[in-house]
This record gives C-alpha cells, sequence and structure tokens, in this order.
C-alpha cells in the first residue's frame, strides 16, 4: 500500500473514532438511539423499574399504527421493529414500510411516512425490524431517519418532519438492488436497520432462499450519509481469483452463486472503527453440489474495516451449509473477564444453537473451538464437509438424533402419527446432510437461536437469548419426480421450491402433528442463560405457554413453544422478553430465570422490546404485530408501561 493511501486510511480511522465518541457520548444521554441498543448488547443500565416495584408496572400508553398487512397480495404480515428513541421520540417501522414518530411520553403520531410499496407483488421477507438515525451538519435533514425497504430501497428522512431528505440519493431514496446481478422484484429486500459509523451508512440485505443456483449477491455496501454516494462495498462471495476465498468454490462455482447476504443487522465497533457482519448461507441453501467446498465467507462473522470495506479477520462457524443455519442475529460487542483477564469481544449466536465469542481485533476465539466429525451426504453431486465448529460452551439448543422415544403427542393417534413419521425419516443430530428419503433436522431452519440474537448484560457477566425446539423436515426431489409425488399427496403440506440449476426440488416442512402440534416432546421454546465467566450455561427456562397456539380443549401447559425476537436486560437485573408465539409479555429474574411479572397483550410481541428513560422515569416499549405466517394473529401494536405515579 502507498503511504499516502496508508495516510488517508489512518485519518479516515480516527474520523471514525471521534464520530463513535460523540456517538456514545449522545446515546448514552438518549437511552435505546439505534437497534439493540449500544454494541447490540440488548441492554440499559436503567434500574428504576426493579424486582420491588414491579406491582405498580402498568400500561402507560398504547399506539396503533393501522398496518394490518391490508391490500397486500403476500401473506405473512411481522411487525417486528425494535423502536428507538431521539429527542423524546420513538420511531418505529412498519411490515409496510410505514416510518412512524410517536411522543415518547405521551404516544402522540408526530408523523409517519409511507413508501407505498406495491401491493401486487409476492415478497420473499415481510418484516421491517426498525430504523436508524444518523446527525451530522447537513443542511438538509441535519438528523436522518434511515429506513430499507422491502424492494431493496434505502431512504433517508428528516428526523423532525418525516420529510424526504432531498440531497440523498435520488430525492431520499438510493435502489440498492442496483448492482447485485439480476433481480425478482420483492425477492431482494432490507429487513434489518443500517449500521451508522462516522459519516457512513452500512447496510446488507435479505435475499429470498432456494429459488435458484445463481440468485442476487449478498453485497454489503457503506453510503455517504449525506449524499448516498457508494463509499465502498463488499461482496460475501469473492470475485477475485487472488481473494484467498476463492479456493474454497470449486471449478469457479463463486462467480455463479449468489446470496450469502447480511440479512440480519450488522454492528459497528466505534471504538475501533471495525463492522461486524454476519453472513447466510449461499445459494440455494440445502444443496451446494453446483458450489462445492467450505464457500467461504458464507455463515461467517467477518470483521470489516468501517474506513475501507477490507477484511481485517473472518471466522466460518458453518462449512459448506446445506442447512439454512445463516448467522442470523447480530454481533455483540461486550467485554467478557475470565480469571484475570478482560476480553474485548464480540459474541454471535447461532441457529445452530451455539454461543461463539472472539477477540474484536484479532478474531481469536474466547471459548475454544472444536472441528468435528459430521455425518455426510449420500446424494449424488453433493460433497459435505467432514467436519463443522463446535463451541466449547454448552449447546443451547437440543442438536441429538430424534428417535421415537421423542414422539409426542396429546392424544393417542397423534402421537402414533408422529412416531411413524419419526420411524419414516433419517436423523443422526446436528448436520444430518438433506436427503432423498428425506431427514429430521434438529435444530431446524427457523434455529437454535434466531434474529433476536443475544442480550449481554456487562456488569453480571449473562448473556440470554432465547431458542426453539421445534425440529423440521427437509428432502430432496429429483426433479422427474415430483408430479408423481404431488400426485400421490406425499407432499401435502410441505413447502416446495425450486433450487433451479440444480438436480432437485426442495421441500421442507415444520415437523408438526395432525393437530398442527410439535412432533417432539417439550420444551419447544426456551430462554438460556450463559454465565460469561465461564462459558458455562447458567439456567434454562420454558418460554411461553400454549394457550394461543394449540385448540383451546388443550390444557394451557408451559410447554414454551416457538419464538421470533429478543429479550432485553436491565441495570436492575430483570429481563424483558415478548418474542413467544403467545399474547404475552414477561419479565424475569436475570440472575436465576425466575418469572417476575406478566401482561397480556392484544397481540404477539414477536420483537424485542427497548427501554428509555424520560424526566427522570423509565419506560419499557414493545411492539405487539403478531405474525400470520405463524397463524398467529395480526397486531399494530405499540406498547409503554411505566411505574404508577405516587398520588398526591
Amino acid at each position: 500500500m502507498d503511504p499516502a493511501s496508508m495516510h488517508w486510511k489512518q485519518i479516515s480511522r480516527f474520523t471514525l473514532f471521534i464520530f463513535g465518541l460523540l456517538a456514545i457520548a449522545y446515546a448514552t444521554a438518549s437511552g435505546w438511539p439505534q437497534y439493540g441498543n449500544l454494541g447490540g448488547q440488548q441492554y440499559t443500565p436503567l434500574n428504576q423499574i426493579n424486582i420491588n416495584n414491579l406491582n405498580q408496572l402498568e400500561e402507560v400508553w398504547r399506539f396503533r399504527t393501522g398496518d394490518l398487512g391490508q391490500g397486500f397480495k403476500r401473506k405473512g404480515h411481522s411487525m417486528q421493529a425494535n423502536p428507538i428513541l431521539w429527542n423524546g421520540t420513538l420511531y418505529v417501522s412498519t411490515s409496510a414500510n410505514w416510518v412512524i414518530a410517536i411522543d415518547a411520553l405521551t404516544g402522540a403520531e408526530q408523523w409517519r411516512f409511507d413508501p407505498k410499496l406495491p401491493k401486487d407483488i409476492g415478497y420473499s421477507s415481510s418484516a421491517s425490524r426498525g430504523v436508524s438515525i444518523w446527525h451530522g451538519n447537513a443542511q438538509v435533514c441535519p438528523s436522518r431517519i434511515f429506513l430499507g425497504t422491502l424492494i431493496g430501497e434505502l431512504i433517508a428522512l428528516d428526523a423532525r418532519t418525516g420529510k424526504l431528505c432531498s440531497d440523498f440519493g435520488d430525492n431520499g431514496r438510493v435502489d440498492l438492488s442496483r448492482g447485485v446481478g439480476s433481480v425478482e422484484l420483492g425477492e431482494y429486500s432490507i429487513t434489518s436497520p443500517p449500521a451508522i459509523l462516522g459519516e457512513l451508512v452500512i447496510v446488507g440485505s435479505a435475499i429470498g432462499d432456494n429459488r435458484a443456483t445463481n440468485l442476487e449477491r449478498g453485497i454489503v455496501r457503506a453510503l455517504d450519509a449525506q449524499s448516498g454516494s457508494i463509499k465502498w462495498l463488499w461482496d460475501p462471495i469473492p470475485k477475485s481469483p487472488t481473494d484467498r476465498a476463492s479456493t474454497t468454490w470449486s471449478s469457479q462455482s463463486n462467480l455463479n452463486t449468489g446470496a450469502a447476504n447480511a440479512w440480519a443487522p450488522l454492528t459497528a465497533d466505534h471504538s475501533s472503527g471495525l463492522i461486524f457482519v454476519p453472513t447466510s448461507s449461499p445459494s440455494p441453501d440445502f444443496f451446494g453440489g453446483e458450489r462445492l467446498g467450505d464457500n467461504l465467507y458464507s455463515n461467517s462473522i467477518v470483521a470489516l474495516d468501517g474506513a475501507t470495506g477490507e477484511i481485517v479477520w473472518f471466522q466460518q462457524l458453518v462449512h459448506h451449509d446445506v442447512w439454512d443455519y445463516d448467522l442470523p442475529a447480530q454481533p455483540t460487542l461486550t467485554t467478557i473477564k475470565r480469571g484475570s483477564k478482560s476480553h474485548d469481544a464480540v459474541v454471535v449466536v447461532t441457529k445452530t444453537g451455539m454461543l461463539f465469542a472472539f477477540d474484536r481485533d484479532t478474531g481469536k476465539p474466547i471459548y475454544e473451538i472444536e472441528e468435528k466429525a459430521v455425518p455426510q451426504s449420500k446424494v449424488s453431486g453433493e460433497v459435505t464437509s467432514p467436519t463443522q465448529p463446535f463451541s466449547t460452551i454448552a449447546a443451547l439448543a437440543n442438536q441429538s438424533p430424534v428417535t421415537t422415544k421423542d414422539a409426542f403427542g396429546v392424544i393417542f393417534f397423534d402421537k402414533l402419527s408422529c412416531r411413524r413419521q419419526i420411524r419414516k425419516f433419517e436423523s443422526n443430530g446436528i448436520f444430518t446432510p438433506p436427503s432423498l428419503e428425506g431427514i429430521i433436522m434438529r435444530p431446524g431452519y427457523a434455529g437454535g437461536s434466531n434474529w433476536g440474537g443475544v442480550a449481554i448484560d456487562p456488569d453480571r457477566q449473562i448473556a440470554v437469548t432465547n431458542v426453539n425446539e421445534i425440529p423440521a423436515l427437509v428432502r430432496l426431489v429429483p426433479r422427474a419426480d415430483l408430479g408423481r409425488l404431488k400426485a400421490e399427496g406425499k407432499l401435502k403440506g410441505w413447502q416446495i421450491t425450486a433450487q433451479r440449476g440444480t438436480p432437485y426440488y426442495l421441500a421442507r416442512r415444520i415437523f408438526l402433528s395432525p393437530l398442527n402440534l410439535p412432533c417432539t416432546k417439550p420444551p419447544w421454546g426456551e430462554l438460556v442463560a450463559v454465565d460469561l465467566r465461564s462459558g458455562k450455561i447458567l439456567w434454562e427456562e420454558n418460554l411461553g405457554t400454549i394457550k394461543d397456539l394449540a385448540p383451546k380443549v388443550v390444557p394451557n401447559f408451559k410447554w414454551g413453544v416457538p419464538n421470533l425476537g429478543g429479550a432485553i436486560l436491565t441495570g436492575s437485573g430483570l429481563l424483558v422478553i415478548g418474542a413467544a408465539a403467545e399474547h404475552k409479555l414477561r419479565i424475569y429474574q436475570t440472575e436465576t430465570g425466575q418469572e417476575l411479572w406478566s401482561a397480556k397483550l392484544p397481540a404477539a410481541a414477536m420483537s424485542t422490546p427497548m427501554s428509555y428513560e424520560l424526566n427522570g422515569k423509565q419506560y419499557i416499549a414493545v411492539v405487539a404485530g403478531g405474525n400470520d405466517a405463524l397463524n398467529m394473529k395480526r397486531g399494530d401494536y405499540v406498547i409503554v408501561y411505566g411505574l404508577k405515579m405516587p398520588r398526591t
């Protein structure tokens, strides 16, 4: 590198560092300025609401957005936003990509913006998990709300008025679907809020899975926050033959493969200027015969230089993924204290039900990673990796084979049906490769952990994540057999996807009984806490009851249920979570997992709560949007809780 280039890089890093210090100071005073709060910790030091006054916690206000997915062709309405706070205002996005500014004290609407998405197309995603805010010296919109849309746009809005920022891109919009290959409208989306680092807005994408081998490419881009111009881009699938990762793709398959995209939130480390990117599987997810090799940099956590987009370090956590085992969650920055040492760390949880932690600067594992032998594929054309990485922290979700002893049913014929299916499908534990006969995946393709991520209490050194414990069924169908199998009714209830460019269709479904309950014994959803000092599991608790899932004749057992969304932790040692497929918000004690408080919601809160302070009073806010793709009631609620005011 020439001296001028090196000098520019040092200046850029210094500039990012200064912006980072300002952002941290500003954020500490504001409460919850970004998705997941500072470093994605999903933690607030606020402690006014505590174990001694939860009996005084009540709903303060509720706001209805009006977005219930009306008019859209798609099914899958799910309002999943983690609201952010600035200047006494909560900013929230909806599944139709509306952005609404709400007075955080009163719940009164201040403004709203509707990007007017096309309603007559199908969308591979239906979620918007929030927005980001940037502050700068721009003459137009000095404080900007950034929103990614389901048609691949990045939009900049004036945080005070909701009007488009005219100096950003094309009158406030930049089309990020350009330059990623051939795009099918509605299949290339942005569902997570972008990361903000100094003058840069850094954004990934969500790409519809399993359509073909050569899908849109999962390029990560950094844009100038004022002009919208592209400052750098990074493709998780290497194109250059000089890139060391190119050798992990056989026969130049890296040139004809897509995805490996970062659909979960990215994390900016303001102190070092690094961007942490969690990547997903290359296309298609469940057959890799057209992309043999480990397929770097897919299924990896990658640290990029925020100033240049160059790779600083990476760790691949699934080799040659054929299970849709993406890194689905925001990387979380914290300090881990082990023995006499403190480590500036980045922590990730995965669909495999594992937690990993790395040194932020070097990528060296803080807890050892072991390469273990795993089952191998028997499918013609497929070659799976002989080993996979395993964290030495005990698995957070069940990874064992499913046997007939696991069969479950609330009545005899239900259990009998599940037992028959278990006998029919292969199950050799985690990383059992897909087959023509069919396999039982455990964990399933929804996790383990999912986009709710991990919440970390930096003082108590406790990490908490919610996991799914429902296996899935997966099989590969030769193209010539699809019509016959459909006619025979053998694929009824299965989701069929084309996987164009491969010899096989994909058939998959969640492993459910005739009564639409999981075919394996509960728990079906759990909260798991890890002691970061020792790397040992601290406690496990079932998350949720079956009240809003099971037929009314079935008792309301606390068996734990499927969940999407995450938890937050507070300085007073409380854990707040909705997430479960149930109309409930719950509070637990962080150190013990004891449930302390709950409130009935008008719809399931499949989102991550947040907390803020105004006028000396602490509040907890949660989005209750339901999820009709999971047959849960739709919702459009933002609900805020606070302590009862003393009577005077």
